[in-house]
């Protein structure tokens, strides 16, 4: 594949989207993007939706967009579990995980590599408004948009429930504060920083920039740490093309992005900011998003994306219906 301005993708009907499902299983859970089972006594079973979220609140369903999270998840996984462990069990689906159950910490632990954002918990948002002690950690005058940080830094935040806001936290704060502890919070700084430089890694393969990314951890039945949730999607990540990056800077454009910035953009131009019903968007936005997804998937994993068969429920209902729980 030539890597630069994003592939064009051969007109492809976009079927209804994935929206929510219900199975016949107990203690069920719902996210933003994933709803989630028990499975057994100690495992999980996570069906990844088609919903898009940003500025905290559902605000679109994007065809094929559960089913990239969900196996370019699952592909980042194991291109990590040597440095970290996770809570992968098997895909059974598409957009099916089964995963070991963990308890999530009460902190998203975000990596930035760049200056960038235009959400209000970003860090290029914050800055511009005149701060430059951000997170806990101190900038310089004259910095720009988008440009690479000296090394990439953690920035952490609360846990938003579903519908509530994440909340920025200074880094010396998360054990001051008593939200992890030092041994857990050494642990997972350690992990995080080592996993986003491996991503940078795989990403520069696949002529992109991995500029920041959010990572969840939790603790197993033993107590030790865990990646769980996502790792380096189009979701929880900010990706852009490396080849033009320079170029748009240049011109004072945006980076290329291939993942979900452009609904932000798209949002923010309107003058959306989160608050109050959310704006009608062009069509060509959603198609261009599940475009953007898609190439994101294959530029990182070199594989071809299969598109799975909709509708999705059904599909996934029969997947579930033959596994055996365990006991």
């Amino acid at each position: 594949m030539a890597f630069g301005t994003p592939r064009k993708f051969e007109h492809v009907t976009l079927p209804e989207p994935f929206d929510s499902i219900e199975l016949p299983l107990h203690d069920r859970r719902l996210g933003k993007v994933r709803v989630s089972y028990a499975f057994g006594p100690r495992q999980r079973i996570f069906v990844t939706t088609d919903r898009l979220s940003a500025f905290d609140q559902i605000i679109a369903r994007v065809p094929y967009k559960g089913q990239v999270l969900n196996q370019l998840a699952a592909w980042w996984f194991e291109q990590t579990a040597d440095i970290v462990q996770n809570h992968v069990v098997s895909l059974p689906d598409p957009n099916v995980l089964i995963a070991r159950e963990a308890a999530p910490l009460s902190v998203e632990v975000v990596v930035r590599g760049h200056i960038s954002g235009v959400t209000n918990t970003a860090l290029w948002t914050q800055y511009a408004a005149g701060a430059r002690s951000i997170y806990g950690h101190q900038f310089p005058e004259n910095l720009t948009k988008n440009t690479a940080l000296p090394e990439p830094i953690i920035t952490p935040t609360t846990k938003g429930n579903f519908g509530e806001h994440d909340v920025p936290l200074a880094i010396q704060d998360v054990v001051a504060g008593g939200h992890v502890d030092r041994e857990v919070w050494d642990q997972v700084r350690s992990a995080a920083l080592a996993v986003f430089e491996r991503g940078r890694e795989r990403a520069a393969d696949g002529g992109l920039i991995l500029a920041d990314t959010k990572y969840e951890f939790g603790l197993d039945a033993t107590g030790a740490v865990m990646l769980i949730d996502e790792v380096h999607t189009p979701d929880s990540s900010r990706y852009w093309v490396a080849e033009t990056y320079e170029e748009q800077l240049a011109a004072g454009c945006e980076p290329e992005s291939l993942d979900k910035e452009i609904v932000r953009r798209a949002l923010a131009d309107v003058g959306y900011t989160g608050k109050g019903e959310v704006p009608q968007l062009p069509s060509e936005v959603w198609e261009q998003t599940s475009d953007r997804y898609i190439e994101t998937y294959e530029r990182l994993t070199g594989l071809t994306f299969e598109r799975a068969p909709y509708p999705a429920k059904q599909r996934i209902i029969n997947a579930v219906s033959a596994l055996e729980v365990p006991s």
